[in-house]
């Protein structure tokens, strides 16, 4: 089965379809211009599958959703990482406790973890927009001090010297 008729059967709308299509666009598009070690085909992947749990939920806990239906379908565990840890530029334990999410941090770890999280921030819909938007729309959303955006500052910021 192909990667866009698992996303279908899973459940998921043609506009998640389209969403995960542009993030693993926008994420291959970032692995082809940092100068680190990475799987390409695992970030390919990931961007595809990132928002599967959108079958079930589109609350911040589509993530955990996410998870399950991957493990469902066997997925592998490097790409249930990924899915479990894309939400915002990751979520630090407290910050899940209080969002109500399994006690845990979600923050992306390998490099395809922090590819894909990074690409799903600078693509809304199925437009990419430039970091400075992202932000700004970050800012709006969570707050300007809001400890998701100093993530998000941070995650810019190592993908930015993966590119020296």
């Amino acid at each position: 089965m192909r990667d866009r008729e698992v996303l279908v059967s899973a459940g998921c709308s043609h506009n998640v379809v389209a969403h995960c299509i542009a993030v693993s666009t926008a994420a291959l598009s970032l692995a082809g211009r940092v100068n680190v070690p990475l799987d390409r085909e695992l970030v390919r992947q990931g961007g595809l599958f990132h928002d599967i749990g959108r079958a079930r939920t589109h609350g911040i806990d589509h993530a955990i959703a996410g998870v399950e239906i991957a493990r469902e379908l066997g997925l592998s565990e490097q790409l249930v990482l990924i899915i479990e840890r894309h939400i915002g530029a990751g979520i630090t334990e407290a910050e899940a406790v209080r969002l109500g999410l399994p006690r845990k941090g979600y923050l992306p770890m390998t490099t395809e973890e922090k590819l894909v999280s990074y690409a799903d921030n600078l693509v809304s819909g199925v437009r990419e927009m430039p970091f400075h938007e992202a932000l700004d729309r970050f800012k709006r959303i969570l707050g300007p001090n809001h400890e998701g955006v100093e993530l998000f500052t941070k995650q810019h910021a190592e993908i930015r010297e993966w590119m020296k």
